[in-house]
């Protein structure tokens, strides 16, 4: 009688001594996890840091201080006039106009249309639908410089070669394909169960797209927004295709102008890479909270 009640509180004070010599493992291995997170972080940090500053530096030094000091020198006197100079020289006003007027209409008008082809094939249903998706996420693996040709050919004949239209359209076929791809699958993942509701509501296709899963899919807008406005900023091979005339240069083909007339002077050069920069750095500032969530949500669900 006596031997049982004594083991009793043998076993009760093994349980918490047990549970703290296993929770001990875990939360070390979850710290070391977050150290080697930020380890990553920062050496990838860096890596891009470097260049940057490299150019930078560059950018507001003399040319003597360009022979005589090393890269990463300061300069012995921070000439800021370079700035204005390659802005004067490269006419990068305009070019920078021509980028944004282009992509401020083509980014925006892009995603609509992507949006509503992906709500289609993943909300309606009708014959092909699989093979037509496949036809798009093929048409996302066309090179760009296999079209060239036609592609300069085709806007000859149509009076739209040297023309900020001539170049939109290409940028819309050739981006629209990838877009369509990705908010397909995020449009997957949302639940039916919401359009069962909102069809109860009495509410249409058009206002199920426009009240119901476009506000859900912002996330993935916004990521394919950011990504989509990069890479028309800085599209090089169609441009230099279809833009003949200097007034008509987009940003690529300005630095590269810059680059042939002034290639020498490396502070004025840099000085205006850096200043190409900027309309890209903004956009990413105002949408980089949905950037990461919403460019992985439609990968890995569908």
């Amino acid at each position: 009688m006596s031997s049982a009640l004594e083991s009793v509180p043998v076993i009760t004070d093994q349980r918490p001594h047990t549970t703290a010599t296993v929770a001990t493992p875990n939360r070390r291995k979850t710290q070391w996890g977050l150290v080697g997170l930020w380890i990553g972080l920062v050496i990838a940090a860096i890596i891009w840091i470097i260049p940057f500053l490299f150019m930078f530096l560059t950018s507001v030094k003399s040319q003597a201080d360009v022979s005589n000091l090393a890269p990463w020198a300061l300069p012995s006197h921070w000439e800021w006039g370079n700035y204005a100079a390659a802005a004067a020289t490269g006419n990068i006003w305009q070019s920078g106009l021509n980028s944004l007027i282009i992509s401020v209409i083509k980014v925006p008008l892009g995603l609509f249309i992507a949006a509503l082809a992906a709500f289609s094939m993943s909300r309606l249903k009708f014959r092909w639908q699989q093979g037509l998706l496949g036809v798009i996420a093929l048409g996302a693996l066309i090179p760009v410089q296999v079209a060239l040709g036609p592609l300069f050919s085709t806007m000859l004949n149509l009076n739209l070669l040297n023309t900020k239209l001539g170049l939109m359209l290409p940028y819309l076929a050739f981006g629209i394909s990838y877009q369509i791809f990705i908010l397909y699958g995020f449009f997957k993942a949302i639940p039916e169960d919401l359009d069962e509701a909102a069809r109860i509501d009495g509410a249409s296709n058009w206002r199920l797209f426009w009240q119901v899963i476009l506000p859900l899919a912002k996330p993935a807008l916004a990521a394919l927004f950011i990504l989509d406005f990069v890479a028309t900023w800085n599209e090089y091979p169609m441009a230099l295709t279809l833009l003949q005339t200097t007034n008509e240069f987009t940003i690529p083909l300005g630095i590269t102008n810059f680059q042939t007339q002034y290639g020498s002077n490396y502070p004025q050069l840099n000085a205006y890479i850096i200043m190409s920069i900027f309309p890209v750095l903004i956009v990413y500032l105002m949408f980089q909270r949905y950037f990461v969530r919403g460019a992985l949500a439609g990968a890995v669900k569908g």
